[in-house]
């Protein structure tokens, strides 16, 4: 039972740390909240694993640094496109005064 609690207990740490990363290196301001940033790095963990194994690079010896790399990419374009989903959904619409 210990295992799966730190199984869901890595993976949320992973979804934020890559969110976080996404939101660092996507242009513009991102309004979403934290639990969004957590779900898009989440799934871009994801994402970036099945790229890295596409393209043959996910388990090299030493430090993955390809399949990071992937999994922060897939990050910022999620926290890119979440951004304008949200806003959208939110009625974000930014108005001048």
């Amino acid at each position: 039972m210990l295992g799966g609690l730190w199984g869901i207990i890595s993976t949320i740490i992973v979804g934020l740390i890559l969110g976080v990363l996404g939101r660092l290196f996507a242009p513009g301001d991102q309004k979403i909240p934290i639990w969004l940033t957590i779900v898009v790095g989440i799934v871009a963990a994801f994402i970036g694993n099945w790229l890295a194994g596409v393209f043959g690079v996910r388990d090299t010896s030493g430090i993955d640094w390809i399949r990071h790399i992937f999994q922060i990419v897939a990050a910022v374009v999620g926290v890119i496109a979440a951004s304008a989903i949200y806003a959208r959904v939110k009625g974000g619409h930014r108005t001048s005064a």
